[in-house]
Formats: C-alpha cells, sequence, structure tokens
C-alpha cells in the first residue's frame, strides 16, 4: 500500500543574516512516510526542525531541496491540491480575538473555499465537536486559553481535511483542557483521519502514537513503533530511589562512584528523588542498596520504572523533551 505521506531528503538551509556563510540549516535530508489513518507523532528538542518541517509539508515554507508527497501530489508541483487536503493547526492561537467563535469559524471557512449553507454546516459541526456550540457568539478574547486552543484545532477542521498537523496544540492549556483535546484526536483518527502530532509533552506521545519520529539536530534520528524503538535502543529499567531531603546530595556523591551507572538525576518537588539508570537494569538494585548501607543511607522508597518513550527520547538526544 502506498503511504498517504512521502517526505524525500526534505532539507531546509536559511540564508545567512549578513550574506557571509552557509546559513543555518534547521532540517537536513529528512525522509519518512506516515500510513493513511495513523498518528504519528514528530519529536525533538527545541531547535530540533519539528516546525520548519512542518511548515515545509503545509506549503507555508518552500524547501531548499526535497520533496513532500500527501495523497498522491507533490507540494512543489500541486500546492492546491495539497491544501484541500490538510488541515493546520499551528502552535500560535491564529484567532482575531475581537470576533465571536463563529465569526472566526466564518471567516476563515470563506478563506478554505466554503460558503452558504455548507459554511453553517460545517461551522455547526466543529463548534459541537469542540464542546463550544453554546459559547459561539462570544468574542475569543473572553475564552480561557484551553477554549481558544480548541477553536484553534476547529478551524483547521472546517474543510474536513485527510491529514490534519497539530503542532503543540495543548501548550499553556489546564489539565481538563488537555485532556478535552487529547480525546478530540483520538476520536477523529477514528474516523479516518490522519494526524501529524508535536509535543513537548512526552505522555501525550505515548498515549496517542500509532508510531513516532525523533528528530534532533535537523535530521531524523529514529522512527518506529514504541515498543520497537525501546528494543532498538536497547533501553533499560529505570531506578528511582526516594531520600530526605538532606541525604540527596550524599546518595548522589556515593552513587556516582559506581562504575555501572550510566546516568543519575534529580527529580521530585523538592529533588528527594534519584533516577537512577543502568546498564544492568533493576539487577543493579542490590548493589546500589549495598553502597548506600555502607554509608548507612536508606532509601525511604523504591520504585522499579520499565522502559518507555521518554528513556528512548533521553538516550537519543541527551536531553529531555521540555529541555
Amino acid at each position: 500500500m502506498t503511504p498517504f505521506v512521502t517526505i524525500q531528503n526534505l532539507t531546509k538551509r536559511y540564508p545567512p543574516r549578513n550574506g557571509k556563510g552557509e546559513g543555518i540549516l534547521a532540517v537536513k535530508n529528512l525522509s519518512l512516510t506516515i500510513e493513511r489513518g495513523e498518528i504519528f507523532s514528530l519529536l525533538g528538542p527545541n531547535g530540533a526542525g519539528k516546525t520548519t518541517t512542518i511548515n515545509m509539508m503545509s506549503g507555508l515554507l518552500e524547501p531548499t531541496s526535497g520533496e513532500v508527497i500527501i495523497g498522491g501530489y507533490a507540494i512543489t508541483k500541486n500546492p492546491l491540491a495539497v491544501k484541500k487536503l490538510i488541515g493546520v493547526v499551528p502552535q500560535e492561537i491564529a484567532l482575531y480575538p475581537e470576533l465571536s467563535a463563529r465569526a472566526n469559524l466564518e471567516f476563515f471557512g470563506k478563506l478554505q473555499g466554503l460558503r452558504g449553507e455548507e459554511l453553517a454546516k460545517r461551522c455547526d459541526e466543529v463548534l459541537e465537536f469542540i464542546g463550544l456550540r453554546d459559547r459561539q457568539r462570544e468574542r475569543i478574547e473572553t475564552f480561557s486559553g484551553g477554549m481558544k486552543r480548541r477553536v484553534n484545532i476547529a478551524v483547521g477542521l472546517l474543510h474536513k481535511p485527510s491529514l490534519v498537523f497539530m503542532d503543540e496544540p495543548t501548550v499553556g492549556v489546564d489539565p481538563q483542557s488537555r485532556r478535552n483535546i487529547l480525546e478530540a484526536v483520538k476520536q477523529l483518527n477514528q474516523q479516518g483521519m490522519t494526524v501529524l502530532y508535536t509535543t513537548h509533552y512526552m505522555e501525550e506521545a505515548q498515549e496517542l502514537s500509532d508510531r513516532v519520529g525523533i528528530m534532533d539536530h535537523g535530521e531524523l534520528i529514529a522512527c518506529g513503533k514504541q515498543i520497537d524503538l525501546i528494543q532498538q535502543t536497547k533501553v533499560r529499567d529505570a531506578i528511582v530511589l526516594k531520600f530526605l531531603p538532606e541525604q540527596v546530595a550524599q546518595a548522589q556523591s556515593i552513587l556516582r562512584d559506581l562504575p555501572f551507572i550510566t546516568d543519575l538525576e534529580c527529580e521530585g518537588d523538592l529533588g528527594e528523588k534519584l533516577r537512577i539508570l543502568s546498564d544492568h537494569g533493576r539487577q543493579a538494585l542490590p548493589h546500589i542498596i549495598r553502597a548506600l548501607d555502607d554509608h548507612n543511607l536508606i532509601p525511604s522508597a523504591i520504585q522499579i520504572v520499565e522502559p518507555n518513550l521518554e528513556m528512548v527520547f533521553l538516550q537519543l538526544t541527551g536531553r529531555a523533551l521540555r529541555d
């Protein structure tokens, strides 16, 4: 089966500001495919090239080289055909604050070619979908951040796209709004829509994704199902130990000297927990406890964390997703 989206050697180099040098290489020879009907999450630290990639895929930014093919149409040769197939939900709230939710939808719907009864029907449908039909006549400037995000999503859905780009759609929203947005993404996917999703919240990617691509420094460094990425990178269990706050520094000093520990980080509200990574996974725990006991240190709690996408990301990039 032919993939719904094919990206071939996509590259974007921005020219130097002073006219000298080679400029900034934001995306380098990126190639991947997205199947029809899947949720594909594109992850990477800040500056990895995710938004630049989405902007090229949606026709907002011209590639330096390479090609994007969506639904059989090349974006550089048939941009109008591609734009009929895609919806874009940008990071920024792209709405007119002084207009009502419905007026915003009507305006953007007309830009997408909708008119008359069809426009009215689609406005009704997307307002119902995002749960704001009873607030449709209120101005955007009176809405909460989560409500604005939901209207932002509705704009991208008006023309019934086959593929929707969602670039960090839950930034700055409260937990309830985030949950509403995630459930909306799932519902869209159940209706057959293909979703390209970016986020700085690893738990969202873990919950939503059929497959994941990880970018760093403009390159795609890993791509696949979560379980396959865990197996390929051979990440091990993490051990989390909890101490009294005044014991943490001593525990760190002891554990850093153990040769089999590969990473050691503080976490918790008070920095009272130590997350430990080791080549031996959970088998390292008896040796860790013995080393601490030799210095009369006993953790108040012990947790074994199974390998997950966040561990894969940290191992591949050396950074947490939100760094």
